[in-house]
């Protein structure tokens, strides 16, 4: 039986350089009745590393783990300590971890999570496009394709927040492309690849010179791209807001939609329109 109280513990692991484990992730392993992991053969390695006598390992990947939730909870219920771990990380970050998490913590039982490297973090502080008041976006990993990934570059148009995602290599000019199109070519971004191990590399530039690398150098490793947010937008003033609600007017939609409408798109308060348009209306 596992030491402590029963509960869930969620442990980071190194995303490359195994000098950044810390203690505590050896006792979390040591206290284990049951690890659930990626890769057991991965985790069997690092338990090896560590010293740690290997508990019972179970296999937990996107494709197992709303099947296993249940008895990962069960478990837990009946006084067992459970460690979830990914490959590399932190679990349920782009990784398996977040369905039994939420499993757990609608059961009310307890929740541990010790500390680890984060790619996402690594990349965002070593990229030089943080902004100073500190605010970004984790995107994890685009949808591969159809209308999903579609929508979801659309929604990074206008996003002014520092873009944070995933990428493997032979993917990588795809999206650097698609990212152009959506966002302009001039745009900067930060290709950062194998984090914290020997080849660890961070490139800067614009995501059009990005693409002409990929097709120079074809890419190795994973990696983390880190976009710059879009600039923002100037001020609409109350004329630029007048003329963008006659012609949305002038196509039919009611007024209310219309301000809404035209709010988004100026950027600005939706009362603030409707009093434009009632103060347009006055005689």
């Amino acid at each position: 039986m596992g030491t402590g109280s029963p509960r869930l513990v969620l442990v980071g692991t190194p995303i490359g350089n195994l000098g950044d484990l810390s203690e505590r992730v050896a006792q979390a392993f040591a206290a284990a009745d049951l690890v659930a992991c990626e890769d057991t053969r991965r985790t069997g390695k690092l338990l090896a590393h560590l010293g740690v006598r290997a508990p019972r390992l179970l296999r937990l990947d996107e494709h197992t783990e709303f099947e296993l939730g249940p008895e990962i909870l069960a478990r837990i219920s009946s006084g067992e300590v459970v460690v979830v771990a990914s490959d590399a990380g932190m679990p349920g970050l782009s990784d398996p971890g977040a369905r039994v998490a939420a499993l757990v913590a609608e059961a009310g039982l307890q929740i541990e999570v010790i500390p680890g490297p984060f790619a996402a973090a690594v990349a965002l502080v070593g990229s030089g496009l943080l902004t100073h008041s500190g605010r970004f976006v984790f995107e994890g990993f685009l949808p591969r394709k159809g209308p999903d990934r579609v929508s979801r570059l659309a929604e990074l148009q206008g996003e002014s927040r520092t873009i944070v995602l995933y990428e493997a290599p032979h993917r990588l000019e795809r999206t650097l492309t698609d990212l152009s199109q959506v966002l302009g070519e001039d745009r900067q971004v930060a290709l950062c690849r194998e984090l914290t191990k020997l080849h660890e590399e961070t490139w800067r530039a614009t995501l059009g010179q990005a693409i002409e690398r990929c097709q120079q150098v074809a890419p190795r490793g994973e990696y983390v791209l880190v976009v710059d947010g879009a600039a923002p937008l100037p001020e609409a003033t109350d004329e630029t807001i007048l003329a963008e609600l006659r012609s949305v007017l002038a196509t039919g939609v009611t007024r209310r939609d219309a301000a809404l409408s035209v709010a988004q798109k100026c950027g600005v308060a939706p009362n603030r329109v409707k009093r434009l348009l009632t103060l347009s209306e006055s005689p």
